[in-house]
This record gives structure tokens, C-alpha cells and sequence, in this order.
């Protein structure tokens, strides 16, 4: 069953959600509701295009990196130790979240049209949601953003202009968020690239106890 949201601030049981992952449509993309989603491992996840409210997901099985099990591979240490990059963190939010859908913005289903970058953006502006950068010399040539709610960071998307753009920004931000005591990498959906680098499954009982240790509601 899926579930129709309305303008109050709710969402259903997310254990409700179906084998696809499909728990909600409706409702809107302001900051107070995708903070609730997001505390409850919830998502959003829509074909622009072709859909005219918001459509909600919750995984039952969470494809999750744990920042210290990153793999960094002998080729990525390699490219590291070349210092041919440079990195940072929230100094081009916007020009990272516009790379991510410009290079995706022609795909069948894409995602992140302007009312995703708005929400995301201001999330951004409120301190709910971070960028990576990955720059060669000025220019921006990798980068990932995401939300970050305590010791969880659940990342969003993630875009490469140079071969390992991408990998190079997701290795900074474990690692980095290692140091800053963060706990999980929420990576929503499992993909090669990213089982390569240490993703795994986990579940949504156990992920709901890292992202949330106090068990509060």
C-alpha cells in the first residue's frame, strides 16, 4: 500500500514501505518535512518529469559505507599521493548540486530538476545538508553532496568531470567524517561502484539504531 500525504507533517510506519522500497507520494520538499523523512530513513526519490507531487522511499535492506571500512584501492592510493587534486568541504555547494543534474538532467527518470536543488539548497543554507568538493587547481572536477543530521551523512548524489572524481570526493568524506565522529554513510541505493568502495547491506533495525542511538522518535 502506498501511502497519500497531505499538507500535515506526517509520514507512515516506514516498515509499511513496499518490496520496492515505495512507502509515501505527496506532501511537499520543505525543510521541516525532509528532516522528518530523513530521521526516519526515508527519501526522496521522482522522476521529475513525469511526476507532479513528491514520491517517498524507505529500503527495508540499507546499502550503507561505514566510514572506517572505506576501500581505498592501490590505483585511488596511487592517484592520492600525486597531490594532482585538492579538496574541501561546503565551499561550492551550489556549483556541486548544479554538476549533479547537469549530468544527468537528459536521463530517462532523472531526479534533480529545480524544485530538488531548491529544497537541497536551502537545507544547505539552514546547515542540514554538506558538499564535497574535488577541484584541480579552480576548477571543480568531482564533488558529492548530501544531508547530514548527527553522526549520519546520507548522501545524495555525486558527479565526476576526471576519471575517480567521484571516488576521490566519497574517500575525503569518510574519511573526514571519520575524524568528526560520524558513525554511517547512508548510500540509498546499492550500485557497483560504490560496493566496491565498502558498501554493504545492513538492516533497517540496525540502521535505525546508528542513526538514532538514543532510540528517540
Amino acid at each position: 500500500m502506498i501511502y497519500q500525504l497531505d499538507d500535515e507533517l506526517w509520514f507512515p510506519d516506514p516498515r509499511l514501505a513496499d518490496e520496492d522500497g515505495c512507502l509515501a507520494v505527496g506532501g511537499d520538499l520543505s525543510t521541516d518535512r525532509l528532516l522528518l523523512a530523513y530521521q526516519h530513513g526515508i527519501f526522496p526519490w521522482f522522476s521529475f518529469r513525469d511526476n507532479d507531487e513528491p514520491v517517498w522511499y524507505c529500503p527495508h535492506r540499507r546499502f550503507v559505507i561505514f566510514p572506517s571500512e572505506i576501500h581505498v584501492s592501490h590505483s585511488m592510493r596511487t592517484l592520492l599521493r600525486k597531490n594532482k587534486y585538492h579538496f574541501s568541504i561546503n565551499k561550492d555547494f551550489e556549483g556541486v548540486i548544479h554538476q549533479c543534474s547537469r549530468l544527468r538532467i537528459d536521463e530517462e527518470g532523472a531526479w534533480l530538476g529545480e524544485d530538488m536543488i531548491r529544497a537541497y539548497t536551502e537545507l544547505h543554507r539552514q546547515g542540514f545538508a554538506a558538499s564535497v568538493e574535488v577541484w584541480e587547481g579552480q576548477k571543480l572536477v568531482g564533488g558529492l553532496y548530501g544531508v547530514n543530521i548527527g553522526a549520519a551523512f546520507f548522501g545524495e548524489s555525486m558527479f565526476s568531470l576526471v576519471p575517480s572524481g567521484s571516488k576521490l570526493a566519497l574517500i575525503y568524506l569518510a574519511k573526514t567524517f571519520e575524524m568528526m565522529g560520524g558513525v554511517l554513510i547512508d548510500c540509498q541505493l546499492e550500485t557497483a561502484h560504490l560496493k566496491s568502495m565498502g558498501g554493504r547491506f545492513i538492516s533497517y533495525e540496525e540502521y535505525m539504531r546508528l542513526i538514532k542511538p538514543s532510540d528517540s522518535e
